[in-house]
């Protein structure tokens, strides 16, 4: 079992819905299996909050006055939050599930729900953002140490990426094939990639708009 040590750490759900009683029924839910909860009433309330940065998921209400909860996962999605979505609905149909799903949320319940459907589901979504922010973090890791390497080790990453052999690079650079391992070796060093298979892994998680950059 995975143990929190920090409040930063602990899971929070946030629960978005219209109806008071339902709200305070979830938080209390989730509250009763040792998982942080809290309220809004609306989407807009939710927008304007100040939320601590802190893993878990969103159970959102899909009809709402306003702003739906299928709007705001738009929007969330818009604004690069991919925070993991547990929809509830007491008026679910077809097309409006097929939306949710392919937008990526984690489930679609329809009220009156099970409280262990919604246990189970919110678990999923927990530990898919915990996934995605470790993920997160590893990309930034390695966006760090590349910003480290100068101009031409960028190039011999690049080219040993490719799968281009030294005296390649050496040719495609115009500089000597020594050089080129010295360079290939100061850019291991400084992504920390113990063989040419990690350095390249290290490669294909940086952000596409650096790796197109040195392209």
């Amino acid at each position: 079992m995975t143990i929190f040590m920090t409040e930063s750490e602990r899971p929070l759900v946030v629960v978005v819905d219209d109806d008071a009683a339902v709200r305070t029924s979830i938080e209390d839910l989730m509250l009763s299996v040792g998982i942080d909860a809290t309220g809004f009433g609306s989407t807009h309330e939710l927008l304007q909050a100040a939320l601590p940065e802190r893993p878990g998921c969103l159970v959102l209400d899909v009809r709402m006055p306003g702003s739906s909860g299928l709007d705001l996962q738009q929007h969330l999605a818009a604004s690069g939050n991919a925070k993991p979505i547990v929809f509830l609905t007491g008026h679910g149909d077809i097309p409006m599930t097929v939306q949710a799903m392919k937008a990526g949320a984690v489930d679609f319940l329809t009220k009156p729900f099970r409280d262990q459907s919604l246990l189970d589901a919110v678990t999923v979504g927990i530990e898919r953002d915990l996934a995605q922010r470790a993920d997160a973090r590893s990309v930034k890791q390695q966006a760090d140490r590349y910003a480290a390497l100068t101009a031409r080790e960028r190039q011999v990453l690049r080219h040993v990426a490719q799968g281009r052999l030294n005296k390649q690079i050496a040719f495609d650079l115009g500089i000597s094939e020594v050089t080129v391992k010295l360079h290939r070796s100061s850019v291991m060093k400084k992504m920390e990639a113990a063989s040419i298979g990690e350095l390249i892994r290290a490669w294909d998680m940086l952000p596409a708009t650096l790796r197109e950059r040195e392209t």
